[in-house]
């Protein structure tokens, strides 16, 4: 595999997950310690096992994935230890040079936005990654505070646009006033920020890889966002190459796919883990990379 470009740390977010994508192949993994999975890790429900599960997830996938994506709900249900570990977590992925994805969907508006910012997207945060996943369904402009810090720090916001969810659909299908869709008017949003970027804008979004045929229904152009488009869904929940070509067409080589379970699953071992990780990254290399 040829070295990536140079790129300076300093550098948005979109240009340093590219240069990653490019690395280690288009792969983002999850850190999802859901109550079963640890207990088929044979790990207990505490602080104590979730830092183990998180820990030992890093040390299997750095260097062969281009970013980490924990799910920030699994840290918080443990209070204050929990946050402990995520804090944890995220500092340790920056030492060890992978991007880290904070999976926490927030999206309020005015100073609570703000708040939310402060804690995910500032300089100094314990709690600040790479990146953060926003909703934008109180608006696309209920997100400025994000956007504007995220700009200022270099950091980068993946916003929700077509979820894999059933429910989903009645709010990203539905149509604004003047006839375009929620999806088609969040994407259009993330492209206008992005515009002039190279070779990635910082502002993606979460489009569920198993969508089908959600973009065209909607008419989303994906193409033009310029931006990431982080898929969740790929593996262990249904979407492979056929998918994800069908999905993403012609803006495939900005997806970085998502897969959870179907790394985590390889796990206690860390071995395992790195298997299945490398694995996972040569097939999203394959479906999103190739002619």
């Amino acid at each position: 595999m040829s070295a990536a470009p140079l790129v300076s740390s300093d550098a948005p977010f979109g240009a340093r997950l590219a240069a990653a994508m490019d690395d280690h192949g288009p792969l983002c993994v999850g850190v999802d310690p859901h109550v079963s999975l640890l207990q088929q890790w044979g790990l207990p429900d505490s602080p104590d096992g979730l830092r183990d599960f998180s820990l030992r997830v890093l040390e299997a996938v750095a260097g062969h994935a281009a970013a980490l994506k924990p799910q920030a709900a699994f840290f918080e249900r443990h209070g204050s230890r929990g946050l402990a570990v995520l804090e944890e977590l995220v500092a340790s992925a920056r030492d060890a040079g992978i991007l880290t994805i904070v999976d926490a969907k927030r999206g309020d508006i005015g100073s609570t936005m703000a708040a939310y910012a402060d804690a995910f997207l500032r300089d100094g945060s314990p709690l600040a990654g790479d990146a953060l996943t926003v909703s934008p369904f109180l608006g696309f402009g209920s997100l400025a505070p994000a956007l504007d810090l995220a700009a200022s720090t270099g950091r980068g916001l993946f916003v929700l646009c077509l979820t894999s969810n059933p429910e989903g659909a009645s709010v990203q299908h539905a149509t604004t006033t003047d006839g375009t869709t929620v999806a088609a008017s969040v994407a259009a949003a993330a492209a206008q920020r992005n515009a002039g970027a190279t070779p990635l804008g910082s502002v993606g979004l979460v489009v569920g890889a198993t969508v089908g045929e959600a973009a065209t229904a909607t008419a989303t152009d994906l193409a033009a966002v310029n931006g990431p488009l982080l898929a969740p869904g790929v593996g262990a929940q249904g979407a492979g190459a056929a998918e994800l070509r069908h999905v993403f067409g012609d803006a495939r080589r900005a997806v970085l796919a998502s897969s959870s379970r179907g790394v985590l699953a390889a796990g206690p071992e860390i071995l395992g883990l790195r298997a299945a990780a490398v694995a996972a990254s040569a097939q999203a290399r394959d479906a999103l990379r190739a002619g």
